[in-house]
């Protein structure tokens, strides 16, 4: 490159960088500078010219006037960046000449950087100076990746010599500024070296032996790396002092003469402006220097820090650092100990930071007091705790982190454990220092520390010392003082004392209530376990805490936020807020008390001091909120959260029990004062509060309400007559008698109470009116209106109108909701007594393994079913009502219904989605409180401006269609799950209720939202809950059209976005107001099979008027992934491969591993701690007899219902296969993961029944064999799963082989057959998949021909089988697989589809096929160490028997 072409391109450089000024360069030159720079980096002799320009050490183009221009750093900042990028592609070429030529150029430019720099410009570095020491240590460390240690072995003293010896260090005894930017290159370098060889992402940019050879390069080397920077350290850390003492000493001679520094002299004002920089520059390398020991101390060789020699100590430093608050020094400090502290320390390492922390603390305080006193501060004032905020943040970060990281450290050591010795005093030294630090007014400090707590607590074999108990009454007060909402007006008014404290802890109100919440979930773990371990200390805190806040505002006091209205407390008020705080320390540490402190048993003399202690306070505690009778609608509220936390106390003391249930009932008919024409929302609340109360109290206590049955049933049905419940709290209502009703001993009493609870409700139903409203469609559109609105559209909004239809509606709705709720009640109460719920009246203690079915595994009549669950004999009066306004609802979205309804503008919105379904679909993020309704929420979007809170008919219908079917299917569910479905009293209904849910009409019709819970509540249950017996009698009838009807809608549905079918993309969006009277229309021109098929595409969603198009394709798009996805989950439940089911299997596989290990049979997972007493579940959870009987009945049906599905009915087997084969091209990764794995399921049971054959090893295998090669974007990350299934396929079809459940294990292969060596033997386990299953013991040439048909030859796929057959093991087949497959990849890339392809940094394929950027050096590293372990001589072997004859 000659001058003329330097000079164009140094201008335009200067152009380019602002150099040259703005207003002297033309748009054109601009343009052209830019095309100049651009065409260079395609110049072939450009690394040559920018080696010669961060040669020179001052770079000039001329100005417009002449004068020359100074382009050096913009210069230099543009060849190193060339340079960079020549290394990426162009260096692993060169020449070790050259190689070496571009390292000396770049360590010159690094030299001339680094030179000393005399008179006043030395003393600060200048801003282009610090940032072509930044580039230029970039491209240091990237040439080092390259090159260190074999190809460059001067690495380390080419930077860390002075630069009077050739190096870029700073000469010794160099004060900071611009001297010292060779320090900030070497940091900086050695910073961005460590974080590439050792981040946890391990990207393949740098090759894992790179990696090594670097780290132990730089071990080798860590006596030359490591002297400098603490001798750095040291100097410049005593530069920042002197500068300081200088400055003070100025200021005080300043004062002793009545003046300021605003009133120094010119003089004066140098000389004092010098010292402050340099101490800023000073307090700047300490601040760089600590950036690197940082990277350091989270990765380098721990003994780097903690190793004391020759004076080097930077343990020692960092914790005198922890006083130096220049340059952020000391958040710096701490956050290289946090480092260290998530390291593995051994206990030496880590002893020395519990004991050296808490010292070095004392001394950062004082040193922080004497500062605030020079300044004039108070210490403690709010200012200085601003100040200070960061640092004492990160200090109960990195100080919790010390103990929660090394909890092993405690347990293991015996004089800790033994609660004396000094290591115990220093732990409880550094425990103490801790809890303190948690007074600090921020939460933040507080919620640093709080899964330690958590998890110390946790610990079982900590609790059982002494080290916790002395500072847990702290802990405690300040977690319930800090879960106290702050009100966050206050804050923004500077009304709070700590207004500017939480400014700066937190940035809004937003983040403070994510941050709030977080807490409160935690602390509740905290506060169960602080009872549990320290019940008298939990029990005298709460005890204190509520008699104070009972002092101080049982009247509301100080009386603030009040509503204008009435005068009365809102939610904000004070006294709300810390009642509010009170109520979940109450009710976790009442929860977590154990038995022993408040039952009468018998128990040693330390327990029953404590708890003679405890149950005085408890006592008072209850009679304090008891007793307390506020006036206020929230205080109300509040109370009633401390009367439903007091169910854990009642347990055991139910003396107050009768007065506080009494409480909670007259809360359920609460009024406004004064009285209004409608309740207001608070009033409504404390209602909805009071009933969620009742049914949490009647839950854990309904056994000690049986006295008083007759009394709450009196006071119920007063209430319910007396018509001012709202729904929602007559259901609360049925729900507390119903779980009292559980508790009643007999039978028959019981049954009969229920059914007397429920009365009214079953009257409703009854109800003429009722009655004639379901008998039709015509019938149940009249009830809601939805007729009225053809003939009057203005009815719709009539006030009156509206409120009968409300009203009447709600009495249908409402009566079927109760009878849900209270059967759900009862079902769940049935499960829990000790037979769980059999129909048998005792249960042995052992249970017949290898029994081929039981007495109960069959037909069961209702009085039988009835001894268990009371609610059972109402099915037989409830099912006729039930089925017909399932079939009247479902008859509204046939065809013909919806065109007549879609032509109207009012009708139409009946079969809309609702504005909730909307808004989940949506995943609308509310900035408030409010969900749909709040801001963001999408109320109104659906029929325009209107929400089903406005007296409009057209918004509520969606919602209630919704409910009214969803309720129906939960009891549907109910009534499998119950197994009165299968009792011989329902047989006359049987036909009926086949009829209507398998209506092919209705199966066709239905939304892919309706057939999602369809799925969910009814088949799914019903699956699981049909004995063995009546598989064919109850089931087939049921699934087989079901599956066929799925298998079509799934291909219809998902048609348009594979692009098969015929269907365009726009098919799948949602109907909308605009075009819903041309899809009316054309059900009559194209008949309704096409017209289901656009119905289907579009997941029959229609979304009204929303005008937002992502919104109504997001709820398209949930209405089709929801359905796939809930039917593979279903389906994994029912083959046990989740669910209850699944953890009978994982049970069964603990039992057979304790008979090796007896403590297996005590032990629960590692996620869990166990007190090891008795049999444990897989889960963790305790094993009972009835759990061991219904065990015993699972394992039957998780046989005969895998072999009934896929084996006893062609038309259940045959689409249900065909439907889950489909799901695996469907674009879901949570649908394809989950139908591999039932689709190895399958293969495990019928892959040897050979009209299978064509289904597997052609239809299954050609779609994963394409889901494979053609990469789609969506499987990333499942490839694995899919090529699984190949190889199982190929396994059991082709070589003979099989696998153990899942696709897991080798491939065990099966023997030739003697008779015909053309055929395998049969495996022994065939007929049992659970244990692998069969394979076809004649191969098949299915999937033979799909590989030839990718372009594998016939040798090629002879081959591929004989790789197979050597070498079985999982990871060799799926490797030999992957390889196979991604040559038939390379052939398909370039063939546009549908479909977003992975690219080859994301796929599987081609994971191997990618190199890293930095590949590793082809010389062996050597280095002095290894060469010194070889030389040195092995230690002989002792002579004689290894116990040295003592024996």
């Amino acid at each position: 490159m000659d001058e003329t072409q330097r000079q164009t391109l140094l201008g335009a450089i200067a152009i380019s960088s602002g150099a040259v000024g703005v207003g002297s360069v033309t748009p054109q030159q601009r343009a052209d500078a830019f095309a100049n720079l651009e065409q260079f980096k395609a110049y072939p002799g450009r690394v040559a010219a920018c080696v010669e320009m961060i040669g020179g050490s001052v770079l000039q183009i001329a100005g417009a006037s002449g004068a020359p221009v100074d382009v050096t750093v913009p210069s230099k900042l543009y060849a190193l960046g060339i340079i960079q990028d020549f290394l990426k592609t162009g260096y692993s070429g060169l020449s070790e000449a050259d190689r070496g030529q571009l390292r000396a150029s770049i360590l010159t430019a690094a030299r001339q950087l680094a030179a000393p720099v005399d008179g006043a410009q030395a003393a600060k570095m200048s801003d282009s100076t610090r940032i072509l020491a930044v580039k230029i240590a970039s491209l240091l460390a990237d040439l080092a990746l390259r090159e260190f240690p074999q190809r460059w072995q001067t690495f380390v003293s080419d930077l860390f010599s002075p630069v009077s010896r050739g190096g870029i260090w700073c000469e010794a005894g160099a004060d900071a500024g611009a001297s010292t930017a060779g320090v900030k290159i070497c940091l900086e370098c050695f910073k961005l070296i460590t974080e590439d060889c050792t981040d946890s992402d391990y990207n393949a940019r740098i090759s894992t032996t790179r990696r090594n050879d670097i780290l132990l390069g730089m071990n080798e080397m860590s006596k030359q790396i490591l002297p400098p920077l603490f001798e750095l350290l040291s100097k410049q850390y005593g530069d920042v002092n002197n500068a300081k003492s200088t400055l003070v000493a100025m200021k005080q001679y300043l004062a002793s003469n009545g003046r300021t520094v605003a009133q120094m002299a010119p003089d004066e004002q140098a000389q004092y402006q010098l010292q402050v920089d340099r101490r800023d520059a000073a307090g700047g390398i300490v601040a760089d220097v600590l950036g690197t020991l940082e990277k350091f101390c989270q990765s380098m060789p721990i003994d780097w820090m903690f190793k004391v020699e020759d004076g080097i100590d930077f343990v020692a430093a960092l914790l005198h650092l922890l006083q130096e608050d220049t340059a952020n020094s000391q958040v710096l400090s701490v956050g290289c100990l946090y480092q260290l502290s998530m390291r593995k320390l051994d206990q030496h390492q880590w002893l020395r930071l519990i004991q050296a922390i808490p010292p070095a603390l004392y001394e950062a305080n004082n040193a922080a007091a004497q500062r605030a006193s020079e300044r004039g501060v108070d210490p403690n004032s709010v200012d200085m705790l601003v100040e200070q905020l960061d640092f004492h943040r990160s200090l109960s970060k990195m100080g919790s982190t010390l103990i929660s990281a090394h909890l092993a450290n405690i347990t293991s050591d015996k004089e800790i454990s033994s609660g004396v010795g000094p290591k115990f005093e220093a732990v409880s030294t550094y425990l103490r220092l801790l809890s303190e630090m948690m007074s600090h007014p921020s939460g933040v400090i507080c919620g640093e520390q709080i899964n330690t707590w958590v998890g110390l607590l946790r610990d079982p074999a900590i609790v059982r010392t002494t080290v916790l108990s002395p500072h847990l009454e702290r802990v405690l007060t300040a977690y319930m003082n800090h879960i106290v909402q702050v009100r966050w007006e206050d804050v923004w008014e500077q009304d709070h004392p700590y207004a500017s404290l939480i400014e700066a802890s937190w940035d809004d109100d937003d983040e403070y209530n994510d941050w709030l919440g977080n807490v409160r979930s935690k602390s509740s773990q905290l506060f169960r376990s602080i009872g549990s371990s320290e019940p008298e200390i939990a029990a005298k805190a709460v005890h204190s805490k509520i008699r104070t806040l009972l002092n101080a505002h049982c009247n509301g006091e100080p009386r603030d936020q009040m509503n204008p209205e009435n005068n009365e407390l809102t939610a904000k008020s004070t006294a709300c807020l810390q009642f509010e705080g009170a109520s979940q320390p109450l009710d976790n540490i009442l929860h977590g008390l154990p038995s022993w402190a408040l039952d009468n048993g018998s128990y040693d003399q330390k327990r029953t001091t404590i708890r003679a202690n405890i149950r005085p306070l408890l006592s008072e505690i209850a009679n304090m909120i008891v007793s307390w009778s506020p006036n206020d609608t929230w205080l109300k509220f509040r109370r009633t959260t401390l009367l439903e936390a007091l169910k854990h106390y009642w347990k055991h003391d139910p003396t107050t029990l009768p007065t506080g249930v009494d409480g909670l009932l007259v809360y359920l008919s609460a009024t406004d004062n004064p009285p209004k024409a409608r309740l207001s929302e608070d009033v409504v609340g404390l209602r909805k509060k009071a009933g969620v109360s009742l049914v949490a109290v009647s839950k854990v206590v309904p056994n000690l309400l049986v006295p008083w049955l007759s009394q709450l049933s009196d006071r119920a049905k007063g209430l319910l007559t007396s018509g001012g419940l709202s729904p929602i709290n007559e259901m609360h209502l049925y729900e507390f008698l119903s779980c009292v009703a559980t508790a009643v001993e007999n039978p028959v009493d019981r049954a009969n109470f229920v059914a007397d609870v429920l009365s009214n409700s079953i009257r409703s139903l009854e109800a003429p009116e009722i009655q004639t409203s379901i008998q039709s469609v015509e019938g149940l559109l009249s009830f809601t209106g939805i007729t009225q609105a053809a003939t009057n559209p203005g009815c719709v909004t009539d006030h009156d109108f509206v409120k009968k239809v409300t009203k009447d509606f709600s009495s249908l709705f409402s009566s079927l909701n109760q009878l849900l709720s209270v059967g759900k009640r009862c079902h769940e109460a049935a499960k829990k007594r000790p037979n769980g719920g059999l129909p048998v009246q005792a249960l042995s203690p052992t249970v017949d393994e290898n029994a081929s079915n039981f007495p109960d595994e069959g037909s069961v009549g209702i009085n039988d079913l009835a001894i268990n669950d009371p609610f059972v004999p109402l099915w037989p009066k409830l099912l006729p009502t039930l089925l017909q306004v399932l079939d009247v609802t479902l008859q509204v979205w046939h065809p013909e219904c919806q065109a007549s309804l879609l032509r109207n503008s009012i009708q139409r919105y009946a079969i809309a989605v609702s504005d909730e379904e909307l808004y989940l679909a949506a995943k609308k993020e509310s900035s408030g409180v409010g969900g749909v309704f709040g801001k963001g929420g999408t109320a109104g979007s659906i029929v325009s401006g209107v929400d089903r809170r406005q007296m409009n008919l057209a918004p509520r219908w969606a919602g209630w269609f919704n409910e009214l079917r969803n309720n129906c299917f939960q009891l549907l569910g109910l009534l499998c799950a119950q197994r009165v479905m299968f009792a011989p009293e329902i047989a006359p209904l049987f036909p009926r209720l086949v009829s209507i849910i398998t209506n092919p009409e209705h199966l066709r019709s239905m939304e892919n939202r309706h057939f999602t819970q369809y799925l969910k509540q009814f088949v799914e249950v019903m699956l699981l809950t049909c004995p063995i017996t009546l598989y064919q009698s109850h089931l087939t009838a049921i699934l087989g059209p079901v599956f066929e009807h799925l298998q079509l809608r799934f291909q219809y549905s998902w048609g348009p976005i594979i692009g098969t079918g015929g269907l365009s993309s726009d098919a799948a969006k949602p109907l909308q107001t605009v075009n819903c009277a041309e899809a009316a229309n054309q059900l009559a021109s194209v008949g309704a099979e096409s017209w289901l098929v656009a119905y289907y595409a579009r997941c029959g969603v229609f979304v009204g008027d929303l005008d937002d198009s992502v919104a109504g394709e997001a709820m398209v798009d949930k209405a089709r992934v929801d359905l796939t996805r809930t039917f593979s989950d279903m389906l994994q439940s029912v083959l046990a491969l989740k669910g209850g089911w699944a953890l009978v299997l994982a049970n069964k596989a603990k039992d057979e591993q304790a008979k090796k290990d007896p403590y297996k049979l005590m032990s629960g997972p590692k996620s869990r701690i166990s007190d090891g007493k008795g049999p444990t579940n897989a889960d963790g959870t305790k094993r009972t007899i009835a759990q061991l009987h219904l065990d015993a009945r699972r394992m039957l049906r998780i046989d005969k219902l895998c072999h009934f599905l896929l084996l006893e009915n062609e038309q259940v087997a045959g689409f249900l296969v065909l439907t889950i084969i489909q799901c695996l091209e469907y674009p879901d990764a949570y649908t394809c993961r989950r139908c591999a794995r039932l689709v190895h399921r399958v293969l495990e049971t019928v892959a040897w029944v050979e009209r299978y054959t064509e289904l597997l090893g052609h239809r299954l295998f050609s779609i994963a064999v394409k889901a494979i090669i053609t990469e789609p974007k969506w499987m990333v990350g499942i490839e694995w799963e899919l090529i699984n299934i190949i190889r199982d396929i190929n396994c059991r079809l082709v070589l003979g082989q099989y696998l153990l459940p899942g696709g897991q294990g080798p491939g065990l292969q099966q023997p030739k057959d003697p008779s015909n060596s053309m055929r395998f033997e049969q495996t022994k386990v065939v007929d049992k998949p659970l244990l692998g299953g069969g394979i076809l013991v004649a191969p098949s040439d299915f999937p033979r021909r799909i590989l030839m048909e990718i372009g594998m030859s016939q040798n090629d796929v002879v081959e591929l089988e004989k790789k197979l057959a050597e070498k079985r093991s999982a990871k060799d087949q799926k490797d030999i697989l992957r390889d196979v497959l991604r040559v038939a990849a390379d052939k398909t890339k370039g063939q546009n589809g549908v479909l977003e392809r992975a690219d080859e940094a994301e796929s599987l394929l081609h994971q191997n096929a990618r190199k890293p950027e930095v590949a590793a050096l082809p010389e062996k590293l050597v280095t002095y160490s290894m060469l010194k372990k070889k030389q040195e001589p092995k230690e002989d072997e002792p002579d004689g028997a290894w116990h040295g004859g003592i024996f």
